[in-house]
């Protein structure tokens, strides 16, 4: 029998899956880029990962992030343009979102506003376009279960929702749904190690 193809868009909260990958693999003490990954390389090794009956098509790779302020964090905001030039020249879709800074900054860290929402909207949008068979979500914020609760319901004949996670001696929170129950492509240290990003971007 033939195998079925479908496509596949990842959808990456790469803040939260970038300080995850810290969390479950390494110190606090580790260099800043420990935790950095290859978003294709990830969608790649998602897309191996497919059933036997299945051959998976990466479509494209979606990031939503925050974005540092240049004159509050020039060296942050500089390494952003450079990860970001760098994902884009590997055709990643970049959707970045200016980061939101306390009066007590910078004893108190900036925050991502917004990030959530942006990609809760495209999912759905997405989804309701058909614009993939699979749609991957790479995250643990439970914001976006409601945006997968609705394709669950409006479009999983035409467009299904899986999660992606962090796993390492104990299994980490992944998103779900009482909808129904979602594939969870869990990625341990040793798939870390296939996909990591060593690059300095403040270089």
């Amino acid at each position: 029998m033939p195998q079925s193809e479908q496509d596949v868009i990842l959808f990456i909260d790469y803040q939260n899956t970038y300080q995850c990958a810290r969390q479950t693999f390494f110190s606090k003490s580790d260099h800043y880029t420990k935790g950095q990954y290859d978003p294709i390389a990830m969608g790649q090794l998602i897309c191996s990962k497919a059933l036997p009956k299945f051959k998976r098509n990466l479509k494209e790779v979606r990031i939503y992030t925050g974005q540092p302020d240049g004159r509050k964090d020039p060296i942050g905001y500089g390494a952003s343009q450079k990860q970001f030039a760098h994902w884009r020249k590997k055709g990643i879709t970049v959707l970045s979102r200016p980061l939101r800074y306390s009066p007590a900054y910078p004893d108190e860290k900036p925050e991502e506003k917004g990030i959530d929402v942006k990609l809760a909207v495209d999912f759905i949008d997405l989804a309701l376009d058909g614009a993939f068979d699979v749609g991957v979500i790479a995250s643990t914020d439970t914001d976006l279960i409601p945006a997968i609760d609705f394709v669950i319901d409006r479009c999983w004949k035409k467009s299904r929702v899986e999660v992606a996670a962090w796993t390492g001696q104990r299994r980490n929170p992944r998103l779900s749904s009482k909808k129904r129950q979602l594939w969870c492509h869990w990625l341990n240290k040793s798939d870390y190690g296939l996909i990591a990003d060593p690059t300095n971007y403040t270089k």
